[in-house]
């Protein structure tokens, strides 16, 4: 069915689809995360920024942007045919982690959260707080249900509305702050940011949550572009550059975002976290109108992402169980993350970045073979060699970053180990070496002949 957008055969108008394809992209990745986290970088970094802003670059832009063309080049269906080559069982545990972290468990709640911490909280009285908390987070995953029930009508309500009136109010924070720029760029950055800056900022990105996210919101994305006629090669070929203009903007704005908290540092001193440097930088140009700006700015970056999350939880999980239909799975959900949203954003992101540290370094494994080895007829081992080799480095770094009650006895000698004797270890890449191993004795094995039957490879028929 073609979607009455645009008419996908005249050169313009498939110029101008890329271009509402590409905002599709960006606005559902681009959250609160993305906003904040690179203005609490540049305030870190201080005269070291442009390096800081190159490794967040990296894992904030770069993995996305790779995440998206591994689904392209595979052809893949959702996240369950793309880790399929590692095995059935491992890919149906992969789906369910991701989506729960990204979906009704942490991601999805924390744009609600955000929102009302950001756009309602400041504006009500304290006493009323959860009960406004309660009903803000209802109306929220409403219109998101709402919203989500046509998924080919996500290109319109995100690509062509909310997030163009996003960028718009973006830009008017950009092009006022840099016309009156609030100092120099001459602040000595935090320890952490002194002598190992670009990997510090590497780092940082991980909280965008980004890479991963986008291996399960692409086929979101295909899903979208089909609503607008595209099959085959036409259809990979759109989703590819979309996703490369969508990413290239991305950094364009980090870099803005990273400048904006290094130039803060001359009339303010560094800020517990992004949001509240974010609120102080904007409240100095525009007054107590820049509360009201930023809100907006905030509910609007978090809602086209939330969009993204439930309906990539619905569609993957409704290809997992199809006996339960995706209009079911999005009620399910947005209902839970309607619940998990009222414990709180603090609550939700102290649970949240032990996971996270376990599912990147699996996620960017996932990315490598997906994109170097899919169409081999000896990916199979290519692929469970590297994910083997990934799983206890990741699983580390999760205790790594977890509470210190679950770090104490054996734990807590095993991480003194890990950290003293892998490379990159206690910088949080532990896993670069281990799952480059793997990938390197997975293609040895590969050529050597030893490998599983064709039909454990991620090569597939086109479901395009």
């Amino acid at each position: 069915m073609q979607n009455d957008l645009l008419e996908p055969k005249s050169n313009k108008s498939k110029f101008l689809q890329l271009l509402v394809v590409s905002s599709l992209i960006f606005g559902m990745f681009f959250g609160s995360g993305n906003l904040i986290f690179p203005v609490h970088l540049g305030q870190m970094a201080g005269n070291n920024w442009f390096a800081a802003a190159v490794g967040f670059a990296v894992s904030g832009s770069l993995f996305p942007l790779l995440a998206i063309l591994a689904v392209v080049v595979t052809k893949s269906d959702g996240l369950y045919d793309l880790a399929r080559p590692v095995g059935r069982h491992y890919a149906a545990l992969f789906l369910v982690l991701v989506h729960l972290t990204i979906g009704p468990f942490f991601g999805t709640p924390r744009t609600a959260a955000t929102a009302f911490e950001m756009a309602a909280k400041p504006f009500l009285p304290a006493q009323f707080t959860q009960l406004s908390m309660f009903v803000f987070t209802a109306v929220f995953f409403g219109l998101a249900y709402a919203l989500s029930v046509h998924q080919n009508k996500l290109v319109k309500y995100v690509g062509k509305y909310l997030n163009t009136i996003f960028l718009v109010l973006l830009a008017v924070i950009f092009v006022v702050a840099f016309t009156n720029p609030m100092g120099g760029l001459n602040h000595m950055p935090t320890t952490a940011y002194q002598t190992t800056a670009t990997i510090s900022g590497m780092l940082e990105g991980y909280n965008t949550v980004d890479a991963v996210a986008l291996l399960a919101l692409s086929v979101t994305f295909v899903h979208s572009v089909k609503g607008l006629g595209y099959r085959d090669k036409q259809l990979s070929s759109l989703t590819a550059k979309a996703g490369t203009m969508a990413i290239t903007l991305e950094v364009f704005v980090y870099l803005g975002l990273v400048l904006l908290g290094a130039f803060s540092l001359n009339k303010m001193r560094l800020s517990a976290n992004g949001g509240d440097a974010l609120s102080t930088i904007v409240g100095d140009y525009f007054g107590n109108f820049g509360a009201a700006l930023l809100g907006v700015l905030v509910t609007l970056g978090v809602f086209t992402t939330a969009l993204g999350l439930v309906a990539s939880f619905a569609q993957d999980f409704h290809k997992l169980f199809p006996k339960v239909s995706y209009l079911t799975w999005l009620r399910l959900t947005c209902f839970v993350s309607f619940v998990v949203a009222n414990a709180g954003l603090d609550t939700i992101i102290s649970y949240s970045l032990p996971v996270l540290m376990l599912l990147y370094p699996l996620s960017l494994a996932l990315i490598l073979v997906s994109l170097t080895v899919h169409n081999k007829p000896y990916a199979g081992v290519v692929y469970k060699m590297t994910i083997a080799f990934t799983v206890l480095p990741a699983v580390l770094d999760m205790f790594n970053a977890a509470p210190a009650a679950l770090q104490a006895g054996f734990v807590k000698t095993v991480l003194n180990v890990y950290h003293q004797y892998l490379p990159f270890a206690s910088l949080g890449l532990g896993w670069v070496t281990p799952t480059l191993l793997g990938f390197v004795l997975g293609l040895v094995l590969g050529k050597m002949g030893v490998f599983v039957t064709s039909n454990e490879t991620v090569t597939q028929e086109s479901k395009y």
